[in-house]
């Protein structure tokens, strides 16, 4: 299992570089100003629903059940599971963008309320938007395509997918010139993206012989208990997305930018989330499926320990490095062309609001599994409800005299609120049990983590004045001892605690205690 959430972590690292890269390009070409804040509004609706309706809830509720029924009765009983679903999902998603091509500018009205004083802002997010929504539909068969392959244990080509809407974004902003806006060229990027991801995907799954099938719908009791744990887990996304839709609704009001600056440090705090959590409950869900499906739920518990543990060693040096020099990382990657200082300095204070929320974002994931692995799409939604209320709330309350940086730090207090009950939640049902490695590597790992926060506090100053005569890659150069640094004593430290057999467990299967 462990070499699985690596091999999906790795593709996701591939990713989240090449999405760098992408960012770097687009902060140059787009800076923080009104054509990119229309640009992220535009693109981040297509991405609220994707969360939504594919795989956030989908996931949830179609991986385990596939994972049953081709256990149970056979691939040929478990392909055409996947024939109705296929066909229910693309028929609803062809009316869900109908409706909202037809109602753009209404529904930008409630996502950026904001820009309707602002008519150049309004008017090229409506543009934007047309373009982009349709890749809703394409990123939606993808995430089937690959929940059908993660059951099978294929998890390459749904990793490498997103690497696609990287390299197409670079390439249409390269081309930028031949397009009305840069905002333009990069929403036709997002388009062109969900076709080849649909195609990379889909080919997979064909060479498998699992790509489904247009059939018709029935609703027989195998769709009954799907669409019963499919509606609570929609509820649940929608709760998270609301959170998400706040974001953009309040920062809509505020000074042009603050939309910017949201999605550029949303961006950096992702890595993490992406590389590390989603990495882990991608591969865990199915994992712990099949083990509980068999009756074996000890090497279920053992498997989420396990993923819990390497969360937390990959996890803890991005808390440090995103708390102590959130500004220096803004500089050094996106600190030229049209961002400025300035926006710099908003992102990285909105990045370090982000931070304090960090370790229970990549925690979530494997918190979650332990429900939807036994079926259970509901109790997850009680706890993120709470969290959402609490998270909404503070926005509203710190929006005036933080701006964005407050949206962020109310998003990280919602996420404490929602890991801490899905504990208890686990923990009551009978579902969690922490054993005594995974206490004591937390314990260390707090330890190693608290020795960076120290060296990377008392070196900061000190190597960014070795590089006061350069202008240009001064913060690069600074950044990059710093890692070097950081890297160095974060890896010792945790050999020292640990020791070499320790990490060497991580180059095997998870076994069976």
């Amino acid at each position: 299992m462990i070499e699985r959430i690596l091999t999906v972590g790795g593709f996701t690292l591939l990713s989240r570089v090449t999405g760098f890269i992408r960012d770097i390009i687009l902060a140059a070409v787009l800076g923080a100003g009104p054509v990119a804040d229309a640009f992220f509004v535009a693109l981040r609706l297509p991405n609220h629903f994707r969360a939504i309706f594919a795989e956030g809830a989908f996931n949830a509720a179609f991986v385990p059940a596939y994972a049953r029924i081709c256990e149970q009765g056979g691939a040929a009983r478990g392909g055409l599971f996947a024939d109705r679903i296929f066909t229910l999902l693309l028929a609803s998603q062809i009316v869900l963008l109908a409706v909202a091509l037809l109602f753009t500018p209404l529904v930008i009205d409630v996502l950026a309320p904001g820009f309707a004083n602002d008519p150049g802002r309004y008017g090229l997010a409506v543009d934007l938007t047309r373009i982009t929504f349709p890749y809703l539909l394409l990123v939606t068969l993808v995430t089937l395509y690959g929940g059908i392959l993660n059951s099978l244990q294929r998890f390459a080509a749904a990793a490498a997918a997103p690497i696609l809407l990287n390299l197409s974004m670079i390439m249409a902003l390269a081309l930028a010139a031949f397009f009305p806006t840069a905002g333009h060229a990069a929403a036709w990027g997002v388009l062109i993206a969900g076709v080849l991801e649909v195609l990379l995907v889909g080919a997979d799954a064909a060479r498998q012989g699992v790509l489904p099938r247009l059939a018709r719908p029935r609703l027989d009791l195998e769709m009954k208990l799907f669409l019963k744990r499919f509606a609570p887990a929609t509820v649940g996304s929608a709760e998270t997305q609301i959170a998400l839709f706040a974001d953009t609704i309040i920062a809509s009001f505020l000074a042009a930018g603050a939309v910017s600056a949201l999605y550029y440090a949303d961006r950096l705090n992702q890595l993490p989330i992406g590389v590390i959590g989603i990495a882990a409950g991608t591969v865990l869900l199915p994992e712990m499926a099949r083990r509980i499906t068999a009756g074996d739920e000890a090497g279920a518990k053992h498997a989420q320990n396990r993923a819990v543990e390497l969360t937390l060693l990959l996890s803890v040096p991005c808390v440090v490095a995103f708390l102590l020099v959130p500004e220096l990382i803004m500089r050094a990657l996106f600190g030229r062309g049209a961002f400025t200082v300035e926006n710099a300095a908003a992102a990285g204070a909105t990045l370090a609001a982000y931070a304090i929320g960090l370790l229970p974002f990549v925690l979530m994931r494997s918190a979650t599994v332990t429900f939807f692995a036994r079926g259970d799409t509901m109790t997850p939604v009680k706890a993120l409800f709470v969290a959402v209320v609490v998270n909404v709330a503070l926005k509203v309350l710190l929006m005036d005299r933080y701006a964005q940086v407050g949206l962020a730090f109310a998003t990280s207090i919602g996420a404490w609120v929602n890991l801490t009950l899905l504990l208890w939640l686990a923990k009551r049902a009978g579902h969690l049990a922490i054993d005594t490695r995974l206490r004591q590597s937390a314990s260390k790992l707090a330890a190693a983590g608290l020795a960076l926060a120290a060296v990377l506090w008392l070196c900061a100053g000190p190597v960014a004045h070795l590089f006061d005569t350069w202008h240009r890659l001064r913060d690069v150069a600074t950044l990059a001892v710093l890692t070097l640094i950081g890297g160095c004593l974060y890896g010792g430290i945790v050999l020292a605690l640990f020791g070499g057999s320790w990490l060497k467990a991580f180059r095997a299967r998870a076994q069976k205690p």
